[in-house]
């Protein structure tokens, strides 16, 4: 096939307007095209007065191909491929590596594992993502959290129950794979080509639970209520490990361990250093989430094409003079913000937003940056303590009832209290109350805000309207630690342990996860 690249199309392009943009740039016929498949996609906005798609796209000829390149003489066009994934070959089929987790790391170590004819043994401390689902939903009503099963805790993760973002930095090829796993188990195909691509919450559910299917199907055994509780070591390698259930305590012997925990197993933390496994402090960040009306954003990003156009996107990142990083991250469009924690008596929010991104609001993390030598003492686990601290005041702050903290952006720029909303409506339930920002955040947290929001906003137009609603505490945007391992991927202090994902250290965001995932079941295989 000819991948054709730079191609531009207009707001409300049709199929046959990419016919003619690949007939022109090819310099070809219609009937010459067997088929056109859009590869990537994305919104040039950066002029108001001319908002446009820029594309690459497949392009499948009649004719020889090479020879329809050669006279066409585009320096946008290149002959390609379409993307394989090919497993290394397995060494031991009998072996039955334990998974621990099945956030996308562990899911998508198992898919490998699986679809290589490696039947993996799976725990997850949460419930299936049916039972998990009616767990939040109570939570967020106003119902009992559950420590075991929440926005944490789960099948599929934490990102169950975000927007099923899957943009990435990663160049690893193995990206391609996840996004044709999450397709093929029900994701909307729009994934395969937009360039921010998302499966939002609703249809992220099922994915998952497809998934899970062709894990049974292959031969899997995945125990849900399940935790991880010890692991046993001979010889500095594991030979088995302690879960428990409903029904106690039981030994699984394995001598391969994946850990793809995630970022908030702070209880299996506890257990690694107990067990002298080599962990280090990595920095990490803190913040609030930030809301605005969705029109508003749309409208700085789109101008008046916001109304043709999907609910906006943005990324915005600030280096402030004394060096710290101030940043927005999982952005959540027509979205709202939930409630997340995973322990009693403390405040998590995060960002979440089904498919169609059509809520009121739109909202995003905006962090700061907190190194190990921002936190007192030497404790490895000292930033999960910082976290955990945090979470602690917002519950306080916000009565005590798992109602969270609130402050308008301009009372918070004007350090001031905030007595109403205005504009923006807070969606965070069970319900919100107001509080400043310092009864939570320690002063190197408040400040850099205080000095990043204007400076975003030079950067999108009413990002620091004053009626824009900051929700406190953003926590568990990354994981405190990095269980270290080497080139093997495996534990530097216990062979058969293999660290995963973004709970381990090693990933950030759903598709970078899953292809750490990828990485150690390809280790597992060919070991």
């Amino acid at each position: 096939m000819i991948r054709l690249s730079n191609i531009k199309l207009p707001i409300g392009y049709t199929d046959e307007d990419i016919r003619r943009a690949c007939m022109k740039e090819l310099r070809i016929s219609a009937d010459a095209i067997q088929k056109t498949a859009l590869y990537r996609r994305s919104i040039d906005a950066r002029h108001k007065n001319d908002i446009h798609y820029v594309t690459s796209v497949d392009v499948y000829l009649n004719t020889n191909e090479k020879a329809a390149l050669s006279r066409a003489k585009s320096k946008n066009a290149v002959l390609t491929e379409e993307y394989r994934y090919t497993p290394p070959t397995v060494k031991d089929i009998q072996k039955r590596p334990l998974i621990v987790g099945t956030g996308p790391a562990g899911l998508f170590c198992a898919l490998i594992l699986a679809q290589s004819g490696i039947r993996p043994i799976v725990i997850e401390r949460g419930s299936r993502v049916e039972e998990r689902t009616k767990a939040v939903n109570s939570f967020w009503s106003g119902g009992r959290l559950n420590t075991e099963c929440n926005v944490q805790f789960g099948e599929g993760g934490a990102g169950t129950f975000s927007d099923g973002k899957l943009n990435t930095g990663t160049k690893d090829g193995r990206a391609r794979k996840v996004l044709t796993e999450f397709a093929a188990h029900g994701a909307p195909d729009e994934i395969l080509y937009n360039a921010l691509p998302h499966i939002g919450t609703d249809k992220l559910r099922d994915t998952v639970r497809n998934i899970r299917e062709e894990l049974l199907r292959r031969g899997a055994e995945i125990y849900f209520d399940t935790k991880l509780t010890d692991i046993f070591v001979r010889d500095d390698a594991v030979y088995a490990a302690e879960v428990e259930d409903q029904n106690g305590r039981r030994i699984i012997e394995c001598s391969e361990v994946v850990l793809a925990i995630g970022h908030s197993a702070r209880d299996t933390f506890e257990m690694l250093r107990r067990k002298q496994i080599a962990v280090e402090p990595k920095p990490f960040s803190v913040g609030v989430r930030i809301e605005h009306l969705r029109e508003l954003i749309d409208r700085s990003q789109y101008g008046e094409a916001y109304k043709k156009l999907p609910a906006a996107y943005y990324k915005q990142s600030i280096h402030l003079n004394d060096g710290r990083g101030v940043y927005t991250f999982c952005m959540c469009p027509g979205g709202m913000v939930v409630a997340s924690q995973s322990e009693p008596d403390t405040i998590v929010t995060n960002g979440m937003s089904e498919f169609a991104r059509d809520k009121v609001n739109s909202n995003a993390a905006l962090l700061v940056s907190v190194a190990p030598n921002d936190i007192a003492g030497e404790h490895v686990l000292k930033g999960m303590y910082f976290q955990r601290e945090l979470e602690k005041k917002a519950f306080l702050a916000g009565g005590g009832d798992y109602h969270a903290p609130v402050q308008r952006v301009g009372d918070f720029l004007n350090r001031q209290n905030s007595d109403r909303f205005g504009e923006v409506l807070p969606s965070y339930r069970p319900g919100t109350t107001f509080a400043q920002a310092e009864a939570v955040l320690p002063t190197f947290v408040t400040e850099s805000l205080r000095a990043a929001i204007p400076m975003i906003n030079r950067r999108l137009r009413g990002f620091a309207h004053p009626d824009a609603v900051m929700t406190a505490v953003e926590s568990r945007s990354s994981s405190p630690i990095r269980i270290l391992r080497g080139e093997d991927l495996q534990s530097v202090s216990v062979k058969g342990l293999y660290p995963c994902g973004e709970g381990a250290g090693y990933a950030g965001g759903i598709v970078s996860a899953a292809v750490d995932g990828i990485k150690v079941a390809e280790k597992i295989i060919s070991t």
